[in-house]
């Protein structure tokens, strides 16, 4: 069975260090954006926690949980974003993402 295409809600985003695209919130520093970031264990340059994938010893780029708002597979080679990131996901409210349970 494949995987849904799409954002996902971070609560399924898989924590083992596999890289991933999220999408980072909007925020004062600028608008909602997309990154590629992966789960990190706690290790002598830093805390457990979400990682871009830029981050280096010595400088880590960190992210809380409500700075992620969704997630999504990196695409395979020859699949297709076409060489683009896809636009940040924008929606309101989380629960959009997951439903709302009614």
């Amino acid at each position: 069975m494949s995987e849904p295409a799409g954002w996902r809600h971070m609560n399924s985003a898989p924590r083992d260090g596999t890289r991933m695209l999220v999408t980072v919130g909007s925020s004062e520093q600028g608008a909602a954006e997309v990154d590629v970031a992966y789960w990190a264990r706690a290790d002598q340059f830093g805390i457990e926690g979400w990682r871009s994938v830029d981050s280096h010893p010595g400088q880590i780029i960190a992210y809380a949980d409500p700075e992620l708002k969704c997630w999504m597979p990196l695409p395979g080679a020859g699949e297709g974003i076409g060489g683009a990131l896809p636009d940040p996901w924008q929606g309101g409210d989380a629960e959009e993402l997951f439903g709302s349970g009614i």
